[in-house]
């Protein structure tokens, strides 16, 4: 008891010589809880593994073991069975004498019908007419053309332009009011007019003059023009094939290729009728 009460306080063991026990470092319950738990896990771990490995080798051994007859079966019965698929049998399969009999039936219509019908292609050259429907020029004749509100005056070449003038009874002047109406050069369903020396009428800086083909795209698009009939029974006006909406019209007598006017003037110039050749 004595021992006891000469101990000096804890808070300081060094004033007396006595120092605190120290034969157990503090945490060491810890460090042995912590051994325990990763030596438990390891243990978890191990035991897992054997199992996982042990349900392994037991798959593997029963999958080579035969199970069915059909695994079992020799080669040629396993082949046999194969087709059958899902190994339910349906209704009526085991009937093969029907299955025989579709096959010549549906080969037989495919083999020789089929070239039959190809062989009568040659009927689309009724097809081919088409452009026909386009109305065609009459066939090349002598022709003058007169003014509507001029009745006694006529297209007529001089001096390389085309005029509206009066005709004479000189054959030369008959001749140079006298054409010929052929399929146009660029639209066979439009027309086009020669002169008796061959050359073609044709607007240039949009005059009509008489010149010679030269065998261009442009002078082929210039020596064409569509009839345009107005309510006029018998006259027509002329349009160009290169300029839409421009007509053959007379100013001043002199035949030119103008935009359209609605107007009554704008009709009674454009308008011309076709006769017989003068000459």
């Amino acid at each position: 008891m004595a021992e006891d009460k000469s101990r000096p306080p804890q808070d300081r063991p060094w004033e007396s010589g006595w120092a605190p026990d120290t034969t157990r470092a503090p945490g060491t319950r810890r460090l042995w809880l912590a051994g325990a738990l990763a030596l438990a896990t390891i243990t978890a771990c191990a035991t897992a593994i054997t199992v996982l490995n042990s349900e392994a080798e037991e798959a593997e051994s029963r999958a080579a073991e035969p199970t069915t007859l059909s695994s079992s079966a020799p080669g040629g019965l396993i082949s046999f069975a194969t087709p059958s698929g899902s190994g339910t049998p349906e209704p009526g399969a085991d009937r093969r004498q029907p299955s025989p009999s579709p096959t010549p039936t549906t080969s037989a219509p495919t083999a020789t019908p089929s070239p039959k019908p190809e062989k009568k292609a040659p009927k689309p050259p009724k097809a081919s007419p088409t452009p026909s429907k386009h109305p065609k020029p009459p066939a090349s004749t002598g022709i003058s053309i007169r003014s509507v509100n001029f009745r006694d005056r006529y297209w007529r070449v001089s001096d390389g332009y085309v005029r509206l003038d009066q005709i004479g009874s000189g054959s030369g002047q008959r001749e140079d009011a006298t054409f010929q109406r052929v399929a146009g050069l660029s639209d066979s369903s439009c027309y086009s007019f020669t002169t008796a020396d061959g050359r073609y009428l044709r607007h240039r800086s949009f005059v009509l003059v008489a010149n010679s083909n030269d065998g261009s795209s442009l002078f082929r698009q210039d020596a064409t023009f569509c009839p345009r009939v107005w309510s006029r029974s018998g006259t027509l006006s002329l349009e160009s094939v290169n300029y839409p909406g421009r007509f053959l019209r007379h100013r001043n007598f002199q035949l030119r290729l103008d935009p359209f006017e609605n107007s009554h003037q704008f009709y009674s110039d454009a308008s011309f009728q076709v006769v017989s050749g003068l000459d």
